[in-house]
């Protein structure tokens, strides 16, 4: 992590503040990166439509926070509280959500390539439209999220809840794995989807 004045980032959330509010017209674009925000209060700073790569979210309450239409890629959001957060059209790739909780959140239209939710909890979460290519869901919750029209490449399935999938008929899906990275178990096309099938409806 870089160490950055404490008194400089907040100006920088301030300006981009700005920005939001005056479509661009004022202020400056929030682009950071490999920066610290766990000390700090992000309360009333919008985090949409930002560019912070490789930052650290760890431990933070975020929910209902904004961000979307942000690039987030390689960012960690370690036991975050994300309930009802909005990534929305966001690029997640490479982005660490171990043990978050992420109930309600919208990730419709992100970017989730090779992003990790081991552990977390996304019950009821969209999922719509994303691009999950060796996207990490081992042991999350994924009960009633909807992954219509997503993309499934070597998405990691191993011992994730998926009761009350939604939009499974509209999934692409290419391939599943439901062993480990270590030692893949990869179902393809119509098998991964029965697969997907028979733990939705595994109550």
């Amino acid at each position: 992590m870089k160490i950055f004045n404490h008194v400089k980032i907040i100006e920088c959330l301030k300006l981009h503040r700005v920005w939001i509010e005056t479509i661009g017209d004022q202020g400056k674009k929030l682009g950071l990166d490999e920066i610290d925000f766990r000390e700090f209060d992000l309360i009333g700073y919008p985090l949409n439509q930002a560019y912070l790569t490789a930052c650290k979210f760890d431990g933070m309450n975020l929910s209902s926070c904004d961000m979307s239409s942000s690039l987030l890629c390689s960012s960690t959001f370690k036991s975050t509280s994300l309930v009802n957060a909005d990534f929305y059209k966001t690029d997640l790739s490479y982005a660490d959500f171990t043990n978050a909780n992420a109930q309600n959140a919208r990730f419709a239209k992100t970017d989730c390539s090779e992003a990790i939710f081991l552990n977390a909890n996304l019950e009821n979460s969209k999922l719509i439209s994303c691009s999950l290519d060796l996207t990490d869901f081992q042991n999350a919750n994924l009960k009633n999220v909807d992954i219509s029209l997503s993309a499934f490449e070597g998405t990691l399935l191993k011992g994730t809840t998926l009761v009350g999938i939604k939009g499974l008929e509209e999934a692409f899906i290419k391939s599943i794995n439901i062993g480990t990275q270590e030692n893949p178990i990869i179902l393809l096309g119509e098998k991964a989807r029965e697969w997907i099938q028979n733990k939705s409806i595994n109550r």
